[in-house]
């Protein structure tokens, strides 16, 4: 058991793999956080006990035979107005007005294996050894709400997961204003906050800055986990870094709007929060009715962002992404967007087919375009009906043609989504999200279906049912190109108004489960306008996300190089595109746009048939590559080593869980004058092997080296005398 309880001193520990969480029944009723950390073997009770403070200007609440200030408590469930003044873990509203509450311990259970939750997604477990599950019900004695904390650890994977289940059993309804899925309290501030954000075409920029005195609050109020913030935060040692210092992070199992917080008091500790986010959020809980809240996936790591990273990786790729694609390696694709745009008939997308056959490409994805009547992004969203004028005899002999060039056939979706100009606005104006009287306030042209509502995802998933079944159909690349405005839905009445945007994510989450339950051979992959979604709650149906619309192989660097901080490359869609490219202008080499691509779930997005002689002899030396590594590429564990964001180079490699072989890439962004050739040191290798390292391109970097030697006096990189020059080396141990 990786949960102990220890009745004397009423002390939960929790212990994974390399971790311990450890709190205490007070003798008021509270949890009390103890320590989080490196796992321990003992925790002495008496030595490390909380003890009771006071401080002027706090409340004054009985604990035990002395007083305490509850703002000085480390709570492991905070709720507000009892004189804790930080900012709380959940705040709901009574039928008297107040919004007081204060919760005691009840009881608790323990037990193997790991639960589902409740119409969402999370991570779980295929046997019921490899975890352990805490339930703890807390109750409020004077009105009957009670909340059931729910942890789970991992006996081999570095994580706990934390969510929490209120349930009404009183006889009044109870409005829930923050409801959040874990918080806990560290005894010192003194850590620096790295989180991810960014925009359309800029995803998962890292930022780390020090933590100051107030709240610092990472959230989305879109509608979506969005461009601007993912759902992740870390605080970490000043001097920590990629292989040393200690970490803590969270990550939110959600897709939709969140919170996650970090709070110095003035007493100099830590409050960090995650959950649903409380802006514009309410939920009405009626007697006997309950509410389930997401699932936080917790990671301490004592060795650096590196070790953080790989936990998440290896817990999402084999414990939260599911299904037939969740350990096969994914095909080389071409899809037809940039290529083509909406401008294509049959003719064009067989020519852009055989030209992918020829270079050994597996799978064509038709993109936008294909269906009612849609020559640009102003119409017919919702309409899921072949435009057979465009491609005569549908999508079954469009799909027939392509298999013809030894291709499987994709097709792109937006199923979100419905356009003012389109048969179903027509007959169904009040479907899309909406606030009666209010202008509606379109984006790209179109506006968000109401999927809260039944019969919209009823009508949508038959439409999309009858699409996939029309055809040879293995790959769905499923957009979502509008964040929410106007949330409000025509099905809820006044009072749930604000449970519109949840309700929609619950919806969603339905259909998604549907979907991928319905075609269990077809792989999904997430877009949302390119990473706007990428987090794990959507990673739980699709096991890969398109990272961003920039294919920008410079820009990339920065993306993918800040994706890995929590996701793992089996989940990361890379591909080659045009130049000069088309969101940035900038033309960089094929080879560099292939060394980055081929660091992630490789394809192209360009015209393949206007590709010279040379550029299709290289394309096929790339994606054969490709295919030989690519198991290593989507399953191994990833090492970050050196960080674009600090410099003028970005480096990783990959290597294989047995260490005998590794991918590494280097990519030396702007050329500089009258300098000495550049020297990386490699992670993750057996220091008592040697390797035979082979470059996957011009610059040659070749040789038999000892993995100590690469690890510690490192490896000089050839010279690279223009901008935009890259290294892709495969390691072999001898």
């Amino acid at each position: 058991m990786t949960i102990h309880y220890v009745d004397q001193q009423r002390i939960f520990h929790l212990q994974a793999a390399q971790t311990s969480y450890i709190f205490q029944v007070a003798d008021n009723g509270q949890l009390l956080h103890l320590y989080w950390g490196k796992r321990l073997r003992n925790y002495s009770a008496v030595a490390n006990r909380y003890v009771p403070e006071t401080r002027a200007f706090g409340t004054q609440s009985p604990f035990g035979d002395t007083l305490v200030s509850p703002e000085t408590v480390p709570a492991e469930c905070p709720v507000f107005g009892t004189g804790d003044y930080r900012t709380p873990m959940l705040h709901a509203q009574f039928e008297d007005g107040s919004t007081v509450s204060q919760f005691v311990y009840e009881a608790h259970q323990l037990y193997k294996g790991k639960p589902q939750l409740q119409g969402l997604p999370a991570t779980y477990v295929e046997q019921e050894a490899e975890a352990d599950t805490l339930e703890i019900v807390l109750r409020d004695p004077l009105t009957g709400l009670k909340a059931l904390l729910l942890y789970t650890v991992f006996r081999d994977i570095n994580a706990i997961t934390r969510s929490v289940r209120l349930m009404n059993a009183g006889t009044q309804p109870i409005r829930l204003h923050k409801v959040l899925s874990a918080s806990l309290d560290l005894p010192q501030a003194g850590y620096d906050l790295l989180h991810l954000h960014g925009s359309w075409a800029r995803e998962r920029s890292v930022e780390r800055v020090r933590l100051t005195p107030g709240t610092k609050s990472i959230e989305s109020r879109r509608g979506a986990s969005s461009h601007q913030h993912n759902p992740f935060i870390a605080v970490m040692e000043p001097d920590a870094g990629e292989d040393h210092g200690q970490v803590y992070s969270m990550n939110l199992v959600y897709s939709g709007n969140f919170v996650a917080e970090t709070e110095v008091d003035s007493f100099g500790s830590l409050r960090m929060n995650i959950g649903v986010n409380p802006f514009d959020f309410s939920w009405l809980l009626e007697a006997g009715e309950a509410f389930q809240s997401p699932e936080a996936v917790l990671v301490h790591s004592a060795q650096g962002l590196g070790e953080m990273s790989r936990t998440y990786h290896k817990l999402y790729r084999t414990r939260l992404c599911r299904g037939k694609y969740r350990d096969a390696t994914r095909p080389v694709l071409i899809n037809n967007w940039e290529a083509t745009y909406f401008d294509f008939n049959a003719a064009k997308i067989e020519q852009i087919a055989e030209a992918a056959g020829e270079l050994g490409i597996e799978l064509f994805v038709l993109d936008d375009g294909w269906f009612g009547e849609r020559h640009n992004d102003a119409s017919s969203l919702g309409d899921w009906f072949v435009n057979e004028k465009k491609l005569p005899g549908g999508l079954k002999q469009l799909a027939e043609r392509v298999h013809a060039q030894g291709l499987q056939f994709g097709l792109w979706f937006e199923p979100e989504m419905i356009s003012p100009d389109s048969e179903l606005y027509e007959a169904h104006p009040d479907w899309c999200l909406h606030v009666n009287g209010r202008d509606r306030s379109p984006s790209r042209n179109q506006f968000v279906l109401d999927l809260s509502r039944s019969e919209v995802r009823k009508e949508i998933t038959k439409r999309l049912k009858d699409i996939l079944q029309s055809a040879p159909i293995t790959y769905v690349k499923w957009d979502m190109n509008r964040h929410m405005s106007e949330v409000g839905s025509a099905a809820l009445p006044p009072g749930r108004q604000r449970e519109t945007a949840h309700r929609y994510m619950l919806g969603l989450y339905e259909m998604l489960e549907e979907m991928t339950s319905a075609f269990p051979d077809i792989l999904f992959e997430s877009c949302s306008g390119g990473g706007g979604r990428f987090d794990p709650g959507i990673l739980y149906y699709m096991p890969q996300t398109w990272t961003s619309d920039n294919t920008d192989a410079v820009s990339r660097l920065y993306i993918q190089y800040g994706t890995s901080i929590v996701y793992p490359i089996s989940s990361t869609g890379a591909h080659i595109s045009a130049v000069p490219n088309h969101q940035l202008g900038r033309t960089t080499s094929l080879e560099m746009r292939g060394h980055v691509a081929m660091t992630g779930n490789f394809g192209y997005e360009l015209d393949l048939s206007a590709f010279t002689e040379e550029e299709r002899a290289l394309s096929k030396e790339q994606i054969a590559a490709y295919k030989r590594y690519r198991e290593l590429i989507q399953f191994g564990e990833h090492y970050r080593l050196v960080s674009p964001f600090e410099g003028n180079a970005a480096s990783w490699m990959i290597v294989s869980q047995d260490q005998t072989e590794a991918i590494l890439l280097f990519a030396h962004i702007l050329a500089e004058p009258n300098v000495s050739r550049l020297r990386v040191r490699l992670k993750g290798l057996d220091e008592l092997a040697d390797y035979r390292l082979q470059s996957l391109g011009d610059l040659p970097v070749d040789g038999v080296f000892g993995g100590d030697e690469l690890m510690q006096a490192g490896l000089l990189l050839p010279a690279m005398k223009r901008d935009f020059s890259s290294v892709l080396v495969h390691l072999t141990q001898v």
